[in-house]
């Protein structure tokens, strides 16, 4: 296995600590939860770097890399949409915001449909890249994601440091707030615009899938 597999492989061992740590009532679980997130991001960034400036992409590398994303998504969506619809919604200069139902359904319902859909195509011998606005749509999802981890830990760091009156503290969460809801809101724009673009490249596969499985 090539060190970009590796580092795809790490990160997806990453993903159940970043997936249950949040869920531990402190601050020093949920600031560990953000930095495995972190490193787990980072090994996104590398992994497909490296294969390319090293030429070393394979076709295993093409399949687990999306995987690893998919888990990734997964195991940090499930904390977000707890948390971040009973303690801790973004703070917006719109009031408060979660992460609503219908936006986990679509996101999570498309990154099930394209795993299956790719391990199809894979067993007729068709590998299926990510396409350029996919790979946006996951930079925007790491933002956001990033900020809903960040923010589950400094907002119980504060309310047990009782910072929450502090305008320093306001300024802070109204900021980290509108990070989070605008790339929410353009990783969901992404999600659904990079799915058409698969459908319009690959629609014809996907019929013979479908009719001759």
């Amino acid at each position: 296995m090539n060190l970009p597999n590796t580092l795809t492989v790490a990160r997806i061992a990453l993903t159940p600590p970043v997936a249950a740590l949040p869920f531990i009532d402190r601050s020093s679980a949920r600031l560990a939860a953000f930095v495995l997130f972190v490193v787990a991001a980072v090994t996104d960034y590398l992994d497909g770097r490296l294969a390319r400036s090293r030429r070393d992409e394979t076709d295993l590398g093409k399949i687990l890399d999306p995987l690893a994303d998919k888990l990734l998504l997964i195991g940090t969506l499930v904390p977000m949409y707890w948390l971040a619809g009973t303690e801790f919604p973004f703070v917006t200069p719109w009031g408060p915001i979660g992460l609503p139902l219908w936006i986990v359904i679509v996101v999570l319902g498309r990154e099930a449909f394209m795993a299956v859909f790719r391990q199809a195509a894979a067993r007729k011998g068709v590998v299926i890249g990510a396409i350029g606005p996919a790979k946006w749509k996951t930079g925007m999802q790491l933002v956001w994601q990033g900020a809903a981890y960040f923010w589950f830990f400094a907002a119980t760091l504060a309310n047990r440091q009782g910072w929450e009156d502090l305008a320093a503290w306001g300024a802070f969460a109204t900021f980290n707030g509108i990070v989070g809801v605008v790339t929410m809101a353009i990783a969901f724009v992404l999600t659904v615009y990079s799915l058409w673009l698969y459908m319009r490249r690959y629609g014809g596969l996907l019929r013979q899938l479908v009719t001759r499985p």
